[in-house]
């Protein structure tokens, strides 16, 4: 794995990024930072006579990221923050600013309204990829599709022996819904696409009045109603003080269904949401199985799986 703790680690990216920066005719009016690193990723900040630039690198597992983002940016190019440059085999982007973070301004205004404008936008961009489904695939993002998601979750059950034995006995007698409620979303008729499958508010961006969806490091191909597990359960219901369930969710779930209102009546896009919201935090633990087994299955992952599944069990028999 490529270790971004290492500053000999940066001298490829940065010599990258000077060659990138003198393509464009931009000049750098200072040093490059580095504000955001982790295990699996970093961000560099890069200053410039054309405004601060951002560098992104994903490990060799997420290294899909670059060539979704370039797809998006073909596709949706309003939704996406500017993209410079492209890297894909090693994952690297350079992108213009994305302006300010919708966390800052719900923070700042106390008020989740924006959301309402927020979700049917990312709707649309869910729709216009579903063309391109084979082509996400084919850049490399997971294919988490409704008729692969049982056998995904039965693999991801084999090995799980190191969770406490009533929790994984309940995981296990949940197989047969797994497979009736992935057939049952896949009659609603909404097509599969590509899912952000973390989309809370430190990953939308706003300028000059535009919503940007930013960090498609975790996006998958799957039903796109699987967002809204941590969109609607992980961020919204929390409201602004972070209490559980202190908000009614119902407006932002309806905002983002409006726009798939052609493909199904509004109830049927309800119970299909209802049934999404459960196998979406299944995406994300299958998310997080393959962070921790790409940085070598480090136990902090095994306690983020759990989280995740504990959300999937809930409500469920």
């Amino acid at each position: 794995m490529y270790d971004w703790s290492d500053p000999r680690r940066r001298t490829d990216a940065d010599a990258w990024i000077h060659a990138r920066v003198a393509e464009l005719g931009a000049v750098l009016t200072g040093e490059i930072e580095q504000p955001h690193r982790r295990a699996w990723s970093t961000v560099l900040r890069v200053p410039t006579d054309r405004g601060t630039l951002w560098f992104k690198a994903n490990p060799r597992a997420k290294a899909y990221e670059a060539a979704v983002v370039e797809l998006l940016a073909e596709r949706r190019p309003d939704a996406v923050p500017g993209l410079l440059a492209v890297d894909r085999r090693r994952g690297w982007l350079l992108m213009t600013d994305g302006g300010t973070r919708l966390r800052e301004l719900v923070e700042a205004e106390r008020d989740l309204g924006r959301w309402l404008d927020v979700l049917p936008r990312y709707a649309r961009l869910q729709l216009d990829l579903a063309p391109d489904r084979d082509a996400l695939l084919a850049a490399g993002a997971p294919d988490r599709r409704l008729e692969r998601l049982p056998g995904l979750y039965r693999e991801l059950l084999a090995g799980l022996d190191w969770l406490p034995a009533e929790q994984l006995d309940r995981l296990r007698r949940l197989v047969g819904w797994v497979d009736t409620s992935c057939a049952t979303l896949a009659r609603l008729g909404v097509r599969e696409t590509i899912q952000h499958d973390d989309l809370h508010d430190g990953q939308v961006f706003v300028r000059d009045g535009d919503y940007l969806f930013f960090d498609w490091g975790d996006a998958c191909v799957t039903h796109p109603f699987l967002t809204m597990a941590v969109t609607l359960e992980g961020v919204l219901s929390w409201g602004l003080d972070d209490v559980a369930g202190s908000v009614d969710v119902t407006p932002f779930r309806d905002a983002y269904l409006e726009p798939f209102a052609t493909v199904a009546d509004p109830a049927e896009l309800t119970a299909g949401l209802a049934i999404a919201l459960r196998l979406g935090w299944l995406s994300r633990a299958l998310d997080q199985q393959g962070t921790g087994e790409a940085l070598g299955g480090a136990d902090d992952h095994r306690e983020a799986i759990a989280v995740r599944l504990r959300m999937f069990l809930a409500v469920l028999p």
